[in-house]
């Protein structure tokens, strides 16, 4: 609900895999001159210091992006858009998804971005102060529903909640469900952890029994970050995949795997 903070979390092993996708997914799209659309719905403050105590304390963006970053060459969208956010904000910066995609959205391209937590939105209005992002204090999926479809048309949704309730593996599938009807056209993608007690699996069985467009399910294993965490796993649910993302997502898997 409103207690969980990403600090703990910012730059762990499955921002790296959720944040290499989202970024390879918005540089293809950005290499079309028309316009897009990003939206969020769990946007987080959008900017971490990983120097922090709360992110020293968990040490799971030191064995994060601090052993993942070489995977990625200077090229890649992801490790361009890392540098932005560094050059802008000092070298113990990174970026959430909202800040992420600002480096690789272009004028005329258009942001909405839903947070509810009050300190969270906050720090996220500061850190996307020189963007044209539209901040909305209000549920993601409320602000998805009334925002979808939005203008311009063409464009991408993240769905990134932190799962603190249980209710969210049964709500997701029908708010996708729904915004599909109403986007047909656009990128909606979904991240969830992989627990233990493998509870995400009945959720994936409601997407897929959808039938839904150009999906692409990628699912990446590492060890939990400490004795008794839960997440074992990051994975990515995606409709309307575009064009090359199967190959960067074999990519990835390959560097997980070693």
């Amino acid at each position: 609900m409103l207690s969980y903070q990403h600090i703990y979390h910012a730059g762990n092993l499955a921002d790296v895999q959720k944040h290499a996708l989202l970024c390879a997914m918005l540089d293809y799209m950005g290499q079309k001159p028309k316009p897009m659309s990003y939206l969020e719905t769990h946007s987080g403050r959008g900017l971490y210091d990983l120097e922090a105590p709360e992110a020293v304390k968990t040490g799971e963006a030191e064995a994060g992006i601090g052993i993942a970053e070489d995977w990625f060459d200077v090229d890649h969208p992801f490790r361009r858009a890392l540098k932005a956010v560094r050059d802008g904000f000092g070298e113990q910066a990174y970026g959430g998804s909202p800040l992420l995609a600002a480096q690789l959205l272009r004028a005329g391209d258009k942001m909405h971005l839903a947070e509810l937590h009050p300190r969270e939105g906050d720090a996220l209005e500061d850190a996307m102060v020189m963007f044209d992002a539209k901040i909305h204090r209000r549920d993601g999926f409320e602000m998805a529903q009334a925002v979808c479809p939005p203008t311009p048309r063409r464009g991408l949704l993240l769905i990134d909640p932190s799962y603190e309730l249980k209710t969210d593996y049964d709500l997701i599938p029908k708010q996708i469900a729904k915004l599909h009807r109403k986007w047909n056209v656009g990128v909606i993608a979904l991240w969830y952890p992989i627990l233990k007690d493998q509870t995400h699996l009945q959720m994936l069985t409601a997407l897929e029994f959808q039938n839904l467009p150009k999906t692409l399910r990628h699912e990446v294993r590492f060890p939990a970050a400490r004795e008794g965490h839960r997440m074992i796993g990051s994975g990515m649910f995606i409709v309307n995949a575009p064009y090359g993302l199967h190959d960067e997502a074999k990519r990835l898997s390959k560097l997980f795997s070693t």
